[in-house]
């Protein structure tokens, strides 16, 4: 296996860090503290910042990278870029690599009618609009997506959608325009050929928005995360996404390289949270002593340079099979990443708050906000106990247990 970034990946690596450094971070936390500072009705808006500042990242040809169509980049090439993104809470979107439209475009592009693309796809590559993705319904477990309740009925020409979705990320964006709705359209078919995508315009009739949901306290503005529903919504059959009864096919396809960019971001999240405890451990001291030098803190700082590295080598391994086999030969290996690095993360930002003292459970160090998304992410694209259940499936296989 062969992890070296290709000369096209190194010469990307470093133009994003130093757009990073030179146009991101010069405004990120002045944006941060406006939008928290603003009162809650006022942050589900557009921001000029953050349109000049996509506007400069598209000029710059640093733009859709995520997309191999478009940049020539396989996942081993792309995952340094995701980790640099993933040291700032907006640099994903400035470079129009940000989830849910990642995975969405990536959907419309290789499962998407030529009609779809036109409507869908091209605005979204450009950056004009955002989208959603719902799949979540509050009323199943929806860590079995074959569970899912919520109905794409097909009747004559059109296909019809019932149901409720919630944890649809993106929803509460002013530029959303297109849903991926995931919904049964056969009941008596087999297992995984039940279910449908169907692409709906944000303003069909009778999509309704109940409300926004807080996560551990924070709505993530102007993105969230919605709950929706979906009564009686008539679209024609164009609507569906890659045929009926592919939705568990699609969905799979689209989250292979798509968990490889969220662990990735995470890990420069958990970089930028080790940097925070080792300079707050080195500056402040306590009982005459720096706070490195007390309660075992060495010891953890240096626990969690390894968890870091360890998790680093382990996406990239998932990465490399990923372009060298395809998704089914990394099914253990997507799912290991998934259980692995949301935790170590989860872990390392854990450890820097607890060396900021109170100031660690504020929002005037970025720890509490890093903490919350390594937690979500535990159980955003599958818990923990899911991809536990798939890694040891296929270990077990190799000794005749069957599922």
């Amino acid at each position: 296996m062969d992890f070296t970034p290709s000369p096209r990946a190194q010469e990307y690596t470093e133009r994003v860090r130093a757009f990073i450094e030179t146009e991101i971070a010069p405004v990120e936390e002045e944006h941060l503290r406006g939008l928290l500072a603003a009162s809650p009705d006022e942050r589900w808006r557009t921001y000029p910042v953050i349109e000049e500042l996509k506007a400069k990242a598209r000029e710059a040809g640093l733009w859709n990278l995520f997309m191999p169509d478009v940049s020539g980049l396989g996942n081993v090439d792309y995952a340094p870029l995701a980790e640099l993104m993933g040291r700032s809470f907006i640099a994903a979107e400035i470079f129009n690599c940000n989830a849910p439209d990642t995975g969405n475009m990536e959907v419309l592009q290789h499962f998407g009618s030529d009609e779809q693309k036109k409507r869908w796809l091209e605005p979204l590559m450009a950056g004009e609009i955002r989208s959603a993705f719902c799949m979540t319904e509050p009323g199943v477990a929806s860590s079995d997506a074959t569970t899912m309740e919520a109905t794409a009925a097909i009747e004559g020409d059109e296909v019809v959608l019932n149901g409720r979705k919630w944890f649809s990320t993106g929803l509460g964006d002013p530029r959303c325009e297109v849903l991926l709705f995931l919904g049964l359209t056969d009941p008596g078919a087999e297992r995984y050929r039940q279910h449908s995508i169907v692409a709906v315009p944000r303003n069909t009739p009778g999509v309704d928005v109940e409300r926004m949901l807080p996560v551990m306290g924070r709505y993530d503005e102007p993105s969230g995360h919605g709950e929706v529903s979906f009564t009686g919504v008539r679209l024609p059959l164009s609507a569906i996404v890659g045929g009926a009864g592919k939705g568990f096919e699609i969905g799979q396809s689209r989250l292979g390289p798509g968990r490889v960019h969220h662990c990735m971001r995470l890990i420069g999240l958990a970089e930028v949270a080790l940097e925070a405890a080792c300079r707050r451990g080195v500056e402040r001291t306590a009982f005459r002593k720096p706070l490195v030098n007390l309660g075992g803190n060495r010891e953890r700082i240096a626990d969690a340079r390894i968890a870091i590295n360890q998790a680093r080598l382990l996406v990239l391994h998932t990465a490399w099979l990923l372009d060298t086999q395809g998704v089914l030969g990394a099914l253990s290996q997507v799912s290991q990443i998934k259980v692995a690095v949301p935790l170590m993360t989860q872990n390392v930002v854990d450890m820097a708050m607890q060396l900021h003292g109170g100031a660690g459970l504020t929002d005037d160090f970025p720890l509490s906000a890093a903490w919350t998304v390594a937690r979500a992410l535990r159980l955003a694209d599958g818990p923990d106990e899911v991809h536990r259940g798939v890694v040891a499936r296929l270990e077990l296989t190799q000794y005749g247990m069957r599922r």
